[in-house]
């Protein structure tokens, strides 16, 4: 009887825990992998929406001037477009600003996959991104131009 039940044990058939250990720990690594490659991508995906965006003000900007005359209040404005475009990258960014005066104009937000990096667009119709940061490009008040300067 006994021989018959070790006989059984020996024919029954199935994983080890070291097997599927070994298997969670190749399908964890997997996994790791494409988090890091998908992570990088949603980044990317995030820029080119910023830039867009702030494109997209770039041009509501210039349709603003041609119905007021000027750029005084650019930043704010709803009624044209160019806030709800440049809200729509500031969201997506974490630094951004917006100057505007009588006669010119500058918007700025940082990118996603590469922090050190901004976008800029201004009254002279510059889209350009830059290493210099917002707060030195756009939000002084004195500058408005997407020189870096």
């Amino acid at each position: 009887m006994i021989k018959n039940k070790i006989k059984n044990m020996q024919k029954q058939k199935g994983f080890t825990i070291i097997e599927l250990i070994v298997v969670i720990a190749i399908i964890a690594v997997l996994a790791a992998i494409v988090m890091v490659n998908v992570t990088s991508y949603i980044a990317k995906g995030k820029d080119v929406s910023i830039r867009g965006n702030l494109s997209t003000a770039l041009t509501n900007a210039a349709v603003y001037y041609d119905a007021i005359s000027n750029y005084t209040t650019v930043c704010a404005d709803t009624l044209y477009g160019f806030k709800t475009a440049y809200d729509a990258a500031a969201a997506l960014s974490g630094a951004e600003s917006c100057a505007d005066s009588i006669d010119k104009w500058c918007a700025c937000s940082q990118l996603v996959s590469d922090v050190t990096k901004y976008f800029c667009v201004d009254y002279t119709g510059t889209k350009k991104e830059t290493l210099i940061t917002c707060a030195t490009d756009c939000a002084d008040g004195t500058d408005y131009v997407c020189d870096g300067l």
